[in-house]
């Protein structure tokens, strides 16, 4: 069995004896994948809860544009309608 922290040193070492390219290439993979895994998320978790609560939020103003509507109609009719 190998002391605590010395397998990551082999691999750090393993990892130095590889050419920069072949480094980078691997660490771009990785990215990518990454990448894929949050764009994923977002689709799934974030744009559906965005969907859900911004129609709440432009139901709640059209009610308010209509009760806003409402109060100018009784203006301009001459009534004294509720303040705001």
């Amino acid at each position: 069995m190998q002391p605590p922290g010395e397998g990551a040193a082999m691999a750090e070492q393993k990892a130095q004896s590889k050419p920069w390219e072949e480094r980078l290439s691997e660490a771009n993979a990785r990215i990518e994948a990454e990448l894929q895994r949050v764009i994923r998320y977002i689709d799934t978790e974030v744009v559906p809860e965005v969907r859900k609560h911004g129609s709440q939020s432009l139901r709640a103003a059209a009610a308010q544009l209509q009760k806003l509507a409402e109060h100018m109609d009784d203006q301009h009719a001459g009534k004294s309608g509720k303040p705001l």
